[in-house]
């Protein structure tokens, strides 16, 4: 049975950022909007018009979609009431001003996060939790 969209963010949501309270909840559920309504780049011709499916399932894009050898992953996931409500709200429109127009998001495991994301595509915008938020730099607008 194939997910629909609300219940693959959800589960995204949970399974990216479930230990990091609604704010980055909220924070990485923006960062997937982001991606879905990107007027250049790569995500937006993934999204092509407003696919989140496809954004959520772009390959090698979130940890939590991988699932060679990562039993943490949406697939075995199972959403709560937060997590839906989470979902609903980003998929009525919604982004949170904490992480602005942010495309990348990254747990360096370390208590920095670097200037910039890999390859110099995106610049720190906000560190929420354990995650680093990324703002696209102009370099991106030519992936």
């Amino acid at each position: 049975m194939a997910f629909s969209d609300r219940e693959l963010l959800a589960r995204l949501i949970q399974c990216e950022a479930g230990g990091e309270g609604d704010e980055g909840m909220r924070a990485v559920a923006s960062v997937v909007m982001n991606r879905v309504n990107a007027p250049n780049g790569e995500f937006s011709r993934v999204s092509n018009g407003g696919n989140v499916r496809a954004i959520i399932l772009q390959k090698g894009q979130f940890t939590c979609t991988r699932t060679e050898n990562n039993t943490q992953n949406i697939y075995n996931m199972n959403p709560t009431a937060i997590h839906y409500d989470i979902a609903d709200w980003a998929l009525a429109g919604n982004t949170t001003s904490s992480v602005g127009n942010s495309l990348f998001f990254f747990n360096p495991f370390s208590s920095d996060c670097p200037n910039y994301f890999p390859s110099k595509i995106g610049i720190i915008y906000n560190k929420i939790g354990k995650h680093c938020f990324y703002a696209p730099t102009a370099a991106y607008k030519d992936t």
